[in-house]
């Protein structure tokens, strides 16, 4: 299987969005935020500190599964940064999907809560990193990453897992 999609999950914070803008960017692939792809009922209830529930994540869900399928079909690689903290999110994804590959950032709560303290305007709120941990369903079938490297360092080790 050679990998055409690559799904960069992991909690809140953990920077999916950065390295996945990164590695597509290398990789010359197009790039996509889950969080660009939830309802504004889902954007609400967490500006709000309300995790979402499994109802809510449905058509979410639905939506980027049918976003993975179609840049498949289209021949249109692609980077989608997604936090799929749960295994059966995962397996929605790439439900039919083949050539898809998951990479996993990984790290410390410390550090990543750190960086989730820092953020300016973003609904997702440092006291909701622990609710991301507690649900967090470590992959199996990830490449993980330690995020505690620098970005350039970390789109290295992913260029090189791909070929």
């Amino acid at each position: 299987m050679k990998t055409r999609f690559l799904i960069v999950i992991g909690v809140s914070g953990s920077g999916k969005t950065t390295i996945g803008k990164a590695i597509a960017s290398k990789l010359g692939w197009d790039f996509y935020d889950a969080d660009d792809f939830h309802p504004q009922e889902n954007i609400s209830k967490m500006e709000m500190g309300i995790p979402l529930t499994e109802s809510d994540r449905a058509p979410w869900l639905a939506s980027l599964h049918d976003l993975i399928e179609s840049c498949l079909t289209r021949g249109r690689p692609g980077v989608l940064a997604c936090s799929a903290l749960k295994e059966s999110y995962r397996q929605k994804l790439m439900e039919g999907n083949d050539s898809v590959q998951l990479i996993y950032l990984k790290g410390s709560y410390d550090l990543i809560w750190s960086r989730v303290s820092a953020r300016k305007d973003h609904y997702m709120k440092p006291e909701m990193l622990q609710s991301q941990f507690d649900a967090l369903e470590e992959p199996t079938n990830a490449r993980a990453v330690d995020i505690s490297q620098s970005v350039d360092e970390i789109v290295q080790e992913i260029s090189r897992h791909l070929r």
